[in-house]
């Protein structure tokens, strides 16, 4: 396995409601500059068994459901992905002008960083941190 493949820490898994992971995929290419590492497609044809995705040096993994196996997708919970980003503006307008709904635009917090968030067309809350500016 090489380095990129290689995966350390914890990494999200997610299963996209309604066979949509192929969009999802394409989706965080547009928003997040995802890089695509591995994908095994599903031996129908239309759906993705697996697929590891690479975003600003970490991994992000992903599959459709597969009811037959046992694997439905439940409701999503309350989570929010966080992305450390070195331009918290730039990736920020990249996701919404992707098609992120915008649920707060990046601003100067007193905790020290510039943050802001938004939600991705597939139901999941991202924030995303970094450098204040100037």
């Amino acid at each position: 396995m090489d380095a990129a493949r290689k995966i350390s820490g914890m990494s999200p898994y997610l299963h996209p409601k309604g066979g949509r992971a192929s969009e999802a995929v394409e989706f965080y290419k547009r928003a997040l500059a995802a890089e695509e590492v591995h994908r095994l497609p599903a031996d129908d044809g239309k759906r993705i068994m697996h697929v590891q995705l690479l975003i600003n040096g970490s991994s992000m993994m992903m599959s459709d459901e597969f009811p037959e196996m046992g694997m439905n997708v439940r409701p999503m919970g309350g989570f929010t992905i966080h992305l450390q980003v070195d331009d918290v503006d730039f990736w920020w307008q990249r996701a919404v002008d992707a098609g992120a709904t915008a649920q707060s635009a990046p601003q100067d917090m007193f905790w020290g960083d510039r943050y802001g968030s938004f939600r991705d067309p597939f139901d999941i809350d991202w924030s995303i941190g970094g450098p204040v500016k100037g």
